[in-house]
């Protein structure tokens, strides 16, 4: 609360940041991505060396495609921003509806389905 005692005063502050921006006004209100759902391990790479001079994008925009230069995975890049995996979704959702990111989204092995890994491990684990 501000000196005053005025609650309207109050500001969110971060120590080492300064002011905190919540996820919801990085996405605008946004909670789903427009394209893509972007699994933890989806790797994420730029298309193009630069996306400041792109109309409507934020600095969380410009940030996701200078750090995907090389190739990161999803959760890499919400590490490295300090955002929410639902917040870089979203972003990263804007950015490959403008063609400024590639997402390679993992493959499922040949043959194999969740049932037959879910078996192998559980009989593994009676083995013990």
């Amino acid at each position: 609360m501000a000196a005053d005692g005025d609650p309207a005063d109050e500001q969110w502050v971060d120590d080492h940041a300064g002011p905190v921006v919540r996820p919801y006004a990085v996405t605008r209100g946004r909670a789903r991505p427009v394209a893509g759902s972007f699994d933890l391990i989806s790797l994420v790479t730029a298309t193009r060396t630069n996306a400041v001079e792109e109309a409507g994008l934020g600095p969380e925009h410009v940030a996701i495609v200078a750090l995907t230069q090389r190739m990161q995975s999803v959760a890499e890049v919400a590490a490295r921003l300090d955002l929410p995996v639902g917040t870089v979704r979203v972003l990263l959702g804007d950015l490959v509806a403008r063609d400024l990111v590639r997402v390679q989204e993992p493959r499922e092995p040949a043959g194999v389905n969740d049932e037959s890994i879910y078996e192998a491990v559980i009989n593994g684990l009676r083995a013990l």
